[in-house]
């Protein structure tokens, strides 16, 4: 069985505390029922509580009792109550919603519609700003790509992959076992156990040249799981290109948000860091964005790079006067 991530369980967790509050004294057999999950697991969900809610102190803390078979769950009142929105947020779940309707391949459709409707209804007229966002999620992915790429994480069947490594400029084939398919800073990716790699592996769809769909059973090795959705999208392997930066000390923030392989503190409050990268678009952008926060050490050719466009963008614009 697949480790469980700490995402699915506190998605679980949301959901299990508002349902023993309107249950007090339930059974714990027939709470873990309800829940769908075991006697066991719900004592461990319950064990963790204690350390929940929306302080530090005692009195701040949810409270948990099962100790004579019968589960009774207080001071959650602030999690318990019924989600109230802001219209911020409200017009950022509307977006969201609309966006997942244009997915090639989307099997959820009836579901999004209803909750998108029922948003929207709730809303009113402070809605009205969602229709004009526009969320573009990368044109450049194939329908087809995406929409077998979601079939084999679906049916759990192995794919096979043309891959382009722009690092190397040249193609692989490789067969992956798929977990999920994600969008993720503005790009749509694969997650699977790669086994050209024997590891996970996070595969632009952008850069599939090829997909194919494989009779044969898709299910990553036991233990393997996808990562946190918190973690940087960006992640290294041993054939990517060894990126060094140096930090000035209003950029120290760049190595705690990406997986750097090493760290290097100067004298001078400022740090130097080497990563790994198989694309350094994201990279360079990131280095002209900082604005002389983030200096590139090597290689020769990146920093290059990023000095011409640096004095490209400095370089003083001429218009022509009729």
């Amino acid at each position: 069985m697949a480790t469980e991530t700490a995402t699915t369980r506190l998605t679980r967790l949301l959901t299990m505390v508002p349902w023993l509050v309107n249950r007090q004294g339930i059974e714990l057999e027939e709470a873990a029922r309800g829940l769908g999950v075991s006697v066991e697991q719900l004592e461990s969900d319950l064990n963790l509580l204690f350390l929940c809610g929306y302080g530090q102190m005692p009195d701040e803390l949810i409270e948990a009792d099962w100790e004579e078979g019968r589960v009774f769950v207080g001071n959650a009142d602030t999690i318990s109550r019924p989600l109230r929105l802001g219209v911020d947020e409200a017009v950022t779940l509307i977006v969201g919603l609309r966006t997942l309707l244009d997915v090639p391949g989307l099997t959820e459709r009836d579901a999004i519609e209803r909750a998108l409707a029922k948003l929207e209804a709730a809303a009113g007229t402070a809605a009205e700003p969602a229709a004009r966002v526009s969320v573009d999620l990368d044109d450049a992915v194939d329908p087809g790509v995406l929409a077998r790429a979601r079939e084999g994480v679906e049916r759990r069947r192995r794919l096979h992959l043309t891959y382009h490594v722009p690092g190397r400029d040249e193609s692989t084939e490789r067969d992956v076992d798929p977990m999920r398919v994600i969008a993720a800073e503005g790009h749509w990716y694969l997650e699977g156990w790669c086994h050209r790699a024997v590891g996970v592996r996070m595969f632009r769809l952008d850069r599939v040249e090829a997909l194919t769909v494989l009779d044969e059973d898709g299910t990553p090795p036991e233990g393997v799981a996808p990562r946190e959705l918190g973690e940087s999208i960006f992640s290294g392997t041993d054939a990517d290109l060894v990126v060094t930066l140096r930090l000035l000390p209003g950029a120290l923030w760049v190595s705690d948000y990406y997986p750097v392989e090493s760290a290097i503190d100067g004298d001078d409050g400022t740090r130097t860091i080497t990563l790994r990268t198989a694309d350094t678009a994201w990279l360079e952008r990131l280095v002209l964005r900082m604005g002389g926060h983030v200096l590139v050490v090597s290689p020769d050719d990146l920093r290059e790079r990023v000095a011409a466009r640096a004095q490209a963008a400095l370089a003083p614009q001429t218009h022509d006067v009729d």
